[in-house]
């Protein structure tokens, strides 16, 4: 009997999911919210954690400064995920899905394609990490390390990439939980070796920055963790029950994002704080610049974590990006539209790996850039979510004529409204195609995009709370507006 089990769970994990934006059907809810452990921590345990030591670092700031930010900022912006995600058990549908109660229907598609333009962006710069890290170590082991080895690592991350995001659900939950332990595990042998790499008088003695510079350290690391995600949150938390605990579904999520992410950015800190050049090395390659003070025998399983937690990443967001283009309106099965992302993402990869120029200020520029829109969204969804007293009504949800409506304006002229502000009060001025940013600061007397404010990334921060603040108005003036006059 145990033996007919295992085969039918193996079975259901090697069969392409049929759902798509699909209410999931009762019969298929099951588990419990601390199951929500297992992908979040896979996704987010990747050693381009202790990369981001440096990228915050490159703020000016101090140690203490960067461990503020990085606690504040991780916690805070996976948070958000967590209440993103109790739509998710609210509505059993997808997060792109649950948002037409916020914008309609077709009022939607505005930001679905934010959407599928972040997660197909991020899903693409996690396969560069991993061809890049496993050219770097091959080169070091004297196994090639040129075009060729690109080449093979583009294939083989691609490949087992693309797959799990066709195959969909069930595949994903199981291999994130195996991705878990095994980077878990290797990633804290990583730690012990390179552990005598750090020199904490150096560390310390880093001079500390200014207010400005640790709010665009704290911003920055919002955008890279969190915020990145929240587009997707609710779209693991919709298999779950509708009785599920709610604050279990904050909370797994919230912990199982936040754990790895704080531990590797310490410790990143830590490494980079005392190196100069492994700093410098980092924005090059972020990932293979971690390889150097490793012992040779180490090398092959560190090209195992490195791309393993890679995976887990771009597997969860090829799976989002995915729905999202059904969202949009792609008339094609979920398996199809996982499939044409795939393209896109190996296309991107090839450009960047073998034609593209240095990557960390692309990088930067990404995702301030689309941080500000998504920081939009996640207000006004936020907002919804807060507003909402009782279940979504599902067929009303793809139905232009139901209670959401086709296309609600004030949300999305919110929208383009905050994002207009928000870009005006960022500055991206070592990407030559973001130069335009930051029209705002001078006006709004912030110094300029010369100033001192001019790379606090302030723009996100407004675009967060002022369209919460902003769609809560609409609710509330929408809600008064429904209530008839009392008749005297």
């Amino acid at each position: 009997m145990a033996e007919q089990v295992d085969v039918g769970v193996e079975a259901r994990a090697l069969a392409v999911e049929s759902n798509g934006l699909n209410v999931i059907d009762d019969s298929e809810r099951k588990g419990r919210p601390s199951q929500l452990f297992w992908p979040w921590f896979g996704a987010n345990v990747s050693v381009l954690g202790l990369s981001y030591g440096a990228f915050a670092l490159g703020f000016g700031i101090s140690f203490w400064q960067a461990v503020v930010a990085g606690v504040v900022g991780i916690v805070f912006s996976f948070l958000l995920c967590g209440l993103v995600a109790l739509a998710g058990k609210r509505g059993s549908a997808p997060t792109l899905v649950l948002s037409r109660a916020a914008f309609g229907v077709r009022g939607n598609k505005l930001p679905s394609l934010v959407s599928w333009l972040l997660t197909v962006g991020w899903e693409t710069v996690l396969t560069i990490l991993a061809t890049l890290a496993t050219a770097t170590v091959f080169e070091r082991l004297g196994w090639g390390g040129g075009s060729v080895t690109k080449v093979i690592a583009l294939v083989v991350v691609g490949t087992l990439i693309v797959a799990c995001g066709v195959l969909g659900f069930e595949l994903i939950m199981r291999m994130q939980t195996v991705i878990t332990v095994v980077t878990g595990v290797l990633t804290v042998v990583y730690i012990a070796l390179v552990a005598d790499q750090v020199s904490w008088s150096t560390v310390s003695a880093l001079p500390g920055g200014s207010s400005q510079e640790l709010i665009g350290a704290l911003v920055f690391l919002m955008t890279g963790f969190g915020l990145g995600w929240v587009n997707a949150a609710a779209d693991y938390s919709r298999y779950l029950p509708r009785t599920a605990s709610s604050r279990g579904v904050v909370g797994w999520t919230t912990f199982g994002s936040s754990l790895a992410p704080i531990v590797l950015l310490i410790f990143g800190l830590l490494l980079a704080g005392s190196s100069t050049d492994l700093s410098a090395a980092i924005a090059d390659d972020p990932i293979g610049a971690l390889a150097e003070a490793l012992p040779t025998w180490f090398l092959v399983p560190f090209v195992i974590v490195a791309v393993l937690g890679l995976v887990g990443g771009a597997v969860l967001d090829i799976y989002s990006s995915g729905l999202a283009l059904l969202s949009l309106g792609l008339p094609v099965p979920r398996y199809v539209a996982a499939f044409v992302d795939g393209l896109v993402m190996i296309a991107g990869t090839i450009y960047v790996v073998f034609f593209g120029d240095e990557f960390l200020t692309q990088f930067t520029g990404f995702l301030i850039t689309l941080g500000v829109p998504v920081a939009t969204w996640c207000g006004i969804m936020l907002a919804d979510v807060a507003t909402r007293r009782g279940d979504y009504a599902e067929a009303d949800l793809f139905d232009r004529r139901g209670r959401y409506g086709d296309v609600r304006w004030w949300p999305i002229a919110t929208m383009i409204v905050a994002t207009g502000i928000g870009w005006g009060l960022v500055t991206n001025g070592n990407a030559d195609w973001l130069t335009w940013q930051g029209y705002l600061l001078e006006p709004f007397g912030l110094g300029g995009k010369e100033g001192a404010w001019a790379f606090a990334n302030l723009g996100v921060l407004v675009a967060l709370v002022g369209s919460f603040v902003a769609a809560i108005i609409g609710w509330y003036v929408g809600r008064r507006r429904a209530v008839p006059a009392k008749v005297s």
